[in-house]
């Protein structure tokens, strides 16, 4: 492995660069950078996002400047706003110790005026978005006559968002003799047109395979019908407690309404697309990369230039039409030699398209199994367990007060406040998944796949108690606890509880089964009569009908109603 100073990188960029922890060259860097310390030397580079191309030719860049002849010498394009400040931020970061070295950001967005001004002040690298450097040009505020480097960096990204012309228009103006690195995550015809253009004898480097996601991303489908859609999102949100990760939807419309639905629901999300103010897509995005958010809904023009490295999940909430997006999406995850996961929810029409992903990346998808309601609780029952093993205790801090929290909770044994700290955390993934369908999945023949009949049977040393009330009643678990807590008069063990939507079921110790049927003899809820009885275990529990009781009354052939004798 080659260090910067064996690459050719000036001391007073690696001095800078060392600070910020660069230790060692990244694939990209080390096939770039000796290449365009050089002349006349045009590359297309083929690299995922997150590879380190920025120091690829940034690095290059800042070494070539002539600091005391104060005009554009270097030129990067990108597609949006928000990488062009990256980028921007990124060369300043590297020129740290290059004294008088400028670096303009251009974009849209902001005051041109005041890029005006920082223009006529002089400047030597500017990295500009095309809209608004074509603005410039037609305003005759900037000269590109100077400019001996030019980047255009995510080209593929600025060709899908229609700036073929501006880039046109801009490369027309820039000398021809200059160097020329083109930087794309995928080689489309478009690229080739504007590699063979405007590029001379480019050497073409690859990081990776072409067209190919990361390696270290796992690419999993999920096909269910399109009503299903939603409720599968959540499953495999809520089965992934530690998500980190971007859900990206086809249109600013669905984008904003699957982000309302998951954020009335309790999630820690927000939405990024189109329709939303500057201001307000910057405070997003700057809570989403400082992990204030955990889950951004976003579309594709909206994401463009927000470069986290420690994304854990995509879910593409429905394939994009162009493979390009795809696997601009999927490589905003397993950067870094981390792994990540790559999900679609899809529907049968949209077989095709994935079809046609597998073969452009060269992986297949796997199939991927919709987390059953007992694997979710399972799971946000160890989160909650993990949460609190990782809580940092101030003794200090806390010891004045511990003396009546002890005796406040005196009358508490350790496995009931155990039972009460993870039920409080707990109980909205209970309460909701309990007595919930499991969603059907979609057969590769369009076919529902029928789930197993759900039989179940009490723990070991517990009975399964039927009884007639259900969500459709308000009744809930702790209507469950209050009753049996205020009809019986020692302790009873209850365990597992399911909440169906007319009645329920729940399991209490076996020894105090006679006890717990004669608590509730008598009992309303609402005014309705409650019934409890013992729950046969040979049939399902959506089967389950209870024994029907005598009443004092009886039909006649005629459907008169007639009391007993």
């Amino acid at each position: 492995m080659k260090t910067f100073e064996e690459l050719g990188v000036s001391p007073e960029i690696r001095q800078a660069i060392e600070e910020m922890g660069y230790a060692y060259p990244m694939p990209v860097q080390e096939e770039v950078i000796p290449y365009l310390l050089g002349e006349n030397n045009d590359v297309v580079a083929l690299a995922q996002t997150g590879t380190g191309k920025t120091a690829a030719f940034g690095l290059p860049l800042i070494q070539k400047i002539e600091v005391e002849k104060n005009y554009p010498q270097s030129l990067v394009l990108c597609p949006t706003r928000e990488l062009c400040l990256q980028i921007a931020g990124d060369l300043n970061d590297y020129s740290k110790y290059v004294d008088g070295l400028k670096v303009l950001p251009v974009y849209g967005g902001s005051s041109i005026e005041s890029q005006i001004r920082a223009l006529r002040q002089g400047v030597h690298i500017i990295v500009a978005t095309p809209g608004r450097l074509i603005d410039l040009m037609e305003r005759g505020t900037v000269s590109l006559a100077t400019v001996r480097n030019v980047v255009l960096d995510e080209a593929d990204e600025m060709l899908n968002m229609g700036f073929s012309e501006s880039l046109n228009a801009i490369l027309a103006d820039v000398p021809k003799d200059r160097n020329t690195l083109l930087f794309s995550a995928t080689m489309s015809r478009e690229i080739e047109r504007i590699a063979a253009n405007y590029l001379h004898n480019a050497r073409e480097i690859v990081i990776g395979k072409k067209n190919e996601g990361t390696a270290n991303v796992r690419h999993v489908a999920y096909l269910v019908h399109a009503k299903d859609k939603y409720e599968t999102l959540k499953r495999i949100v809520d089965f992934y407690p530690q998500i980190y990760g971007i859900i990206f939807c086809r249109t600013k419309i669905e984008t904003q309404e699957i982000a309302d639905r998951l954020m009335q629901e309790g999630y820690n999300a927000d939405s990024l697309h189109g329709d939303l103010s500057q201001v307000q897509r910057d405070l997003v995005m700057q809570k989403f990369r400082i992990r204030n958010l955990q889950i951004l809904v976003a579309t594709d023009v909206a994401a463009r230039g927000l470069d986290v490295d420690d994304l854990t999940h995509i879910i593409n909430y429905g394939l994009p039409d162009d493979i390009e997006s795809y696997t601009h999406r999927s490589g905003r995850t397993g950067r870094a030699g981390k792994t990540g996961i790559s999900i679609a929810i899809i529907n049968l029409k949209e077989k095709g398209k994935l079809r046609s992903i597998e073969k452009s990346i060269g992986q297949q998808f796997a199939k991927g199994e919709i987390p059953s309601a007992k694997d979710i609780c399972k799971k946000q029952l160890f989160k909650v367990i993990d949460d609190l093993e990782k809580v940092k205790v101030n003794e200090e801090e806390i010891e004045g007060f511990m003396t009546e929290i002890y005796r406040k909770l005196d009358w508490l044994s350790k496995e009931d406040l155990i039972k009460r700290v993870v039920s409080r955390e707990f109980n909205r993934f209970f309460e909701y998944y309990n007595g919930r369908e499991e969603i059907a999945v979609v057969s590769e023949g369009g076919k529902k796949e029928k789930a197993a009949k759900n039989v179940r049977k009490a723990e070991a040393g517990y009975v399964r108690m039927y009884i007639n009330l259900g969500k459709i009643d308000n009744f809930g678990l702790k209507g469950l606890m209050d009753m049996l807590n205020d009809h019986t008069r020692s302790r009873v063990d209850v365990g597992k509880v399911d909440l169906m939507k007319k009645f329920s079921f729940f399991e209490v110790d076996e020894t105090k089964t006679e006890k717990v049927l004669k608590a509730f003899e008598g009992l309303t809820w609402n005014g309705r009569p409650v019934t409890v009885e013992v729950a046969s275990e040979e049939v399902p529990q959506e089967d389950f009908e209870p024994k029907k009781r005598r009443t004092g009354f009886r039909r006649d052939r005629f459907g008169k109603k007639r009391k007993r004798k």
